[in-house]
């Protein structure tokens, strides 16, 4: 019995030295939400160039992320139950509203990290912001993206750094209307608030999660388009417009204020893939500012 007690015993111990023992946890990760603008970077194969934009305006395809887990480019944890996003160039965070143009949805999100690496996807939705505009997972939908200048500017003084835009984010005066007593009366006159917003109600904080609210607008999908750059003068245009010749490149002329503009613009495209296949195009010719606009 003894012998058999220790046969088990050393066999316990080869089995003990043939199991490794599980690593330690991981550390947990502590979110620093932070204004960010960052340097020039490369995707892989595109380089982007980060600059504040508490205007921007533009049209482009959304794709959905995957499911991520770390910390964001301005220091918050990746969340794909939250309404966020991912751009290549704006300042982070930021508030936009985006629309789904294809159906009308409309939803308010906070940009927080950068992406997409394809230049030809203007924005990454996170998991949840893709289900509310109703963008499937790997697919991918034409938007428009509207930056919230008010809020945007509010955000950036909570955290610090940045711009500020004391003006615009400043509380609107209240106005009140004053009942006075009759002449010679005891009693005491009145004052309500009939217009404007207390200060605390201007100056709301801008919360951690948007809130998830849907808005219907009308669906104008528009056209799909490849823009290749932006000039003062026809000649300049001219000579990346006979770069893209093979493409159908054409240069359109417009007028922004007292300037005319000539802009290489080629389409439209039936579809997101051709318009792909056009900017793949495009950026091995060296036209390295062409992106997918919708009109």
């Amino acid at each position: 019995m003894k012998r058999l007690l220790a046969l088990f015993a050393g066999l316990a111990l080869i089995v003990q030295g043939c199991v490794k023992a599980p690593p330690p946890p991981l550390p947990s990760l502590k979110a620093s939400p932070h204004y960010v603008l960052g340097r020039p970077y490369n995707s892989g194969t595109t380089w982007f160039y980060p600059a504040e934009s508490f205007s921007l305006d533009e049209t482009g395809i959304a794709s959905v992320q995957d499911d991520q887990t770390g910390l964001t480019a301005d220091g918050e944890l990746r969340d794909p139950t939250a309404l966020t996003g991912a751009m290549q160039t704006i300042q982070l965070p930021a508030i936009v509203d985006l629309t789904n143009l294809e159906n009308g949805r409309q939803i308010t999100l906070r940009v927080n990290d950068r992406g997409p690496a394809s230049p030809g996807r203007i924005i990454a939705l996170s998991a949840r912001a893709a289900l509310f505009l109703q963008i499937p997972p790997g697919g991918a939908a034409r938007v428009r993206v509207q930056v919230d200048d008010v809020l945007s500017h509010r955000l950036v003084d909570q955290l610090g750094g940045g711009p500020r835009l004391d003006i615009a984010t400043a509380p609107k005066a209240a106005i009140t209307a004053e009942t006075l007593p009759a002449p010679g009366s005891a009693a005491k006159g009145t004052t309500r608030m009939i217009g404007g917003a207390a200060p605390e109600e201007a100056q709301a904080k801008v919360p951690d999660r948007m809130p998830e609210a849907i808005r219907m607008t009308y669906a104008s999908p528009g056209q799909l388009y490849l823009r290749c750059g932006s000039f003062g003068r026809f000649t300049y245009a001219n000579v990346v417009a006979a770069k893209l010749s093979g493409l159908g490149a054409d240069v359109v002329r417009s007028r922004e204020g007292r300037d005319t503009v000539f802009t290489v613009q080629i389409g439209p495209f039936a579809t997101i893939a051709q318009a792909d296949r056009a900017l793949a195009e495009a950026l091995r010719d060296g036209v390295i500012d062409a992106r997918i606009t919708i009109e």
